[in-house]
């Protein structure tokens, strides 16, 4: 399960990543279990931490786009598929002060004789994510 704070609980959220979006990396409510920040800690302990980025490079932005969106997901589900059942995720990228955001670098480049755009693009600052164990 994925959470993120929103003020004073954790919900549970699915990912929405999206390169035609304006917050190309964003996480929608699923309404499915909520949890108190408060008392959270009394509940779950912190088991381990992880950034995850990725990188792409290409001729068409949106596919470029797209294909860094899909590398971070895939890394974010193959975590998610590593948990323990008493486990959860914790976002714990903040709005405003460490969110990630898609980057990118254009740069001209002559091919077959043509002027064709090059662009790159990464994840900056990465997803940090946190993994927490329910204590008995």
């Amino acid at each position: 399960m994925l959470l993120r704070r929103y003020g004073s609980q954790y919900h549970s959220v699915e990912m929405n990543f999206d390169s035609k979006a304006l917050n190309e990396i964003g996480f929608r409510r699923d309404r499915q279990q909520s949890f108190d920040v408060y008392t959270f800690p009394d509940t779950f302990e912190r088991v381990s931490e992880h950034d995850f980025d990725a990188h792409a490079e290409g001729e068409v932005h949106d596919e470029v786009e797209q294909a860094v969106l899909s590398r971070l997901e895939e890394q974010v589900v193959d975590l998610m598929d590593s948990l323990a059942h008493d486990q959860v995720i914790v976002i714990q990228s903040e709005q405003g002060a460490s969110y990630p955001k898609t980057r990118q670098a254009t740069r001209k480049v002559i091919r077959d004789g043509e002027n064709r755009l090059h662009f790159t693009v990464h994840i900056e600052p990465p997803l940090h994510l946190a993994v927490y164990r329910r204590t008995s």
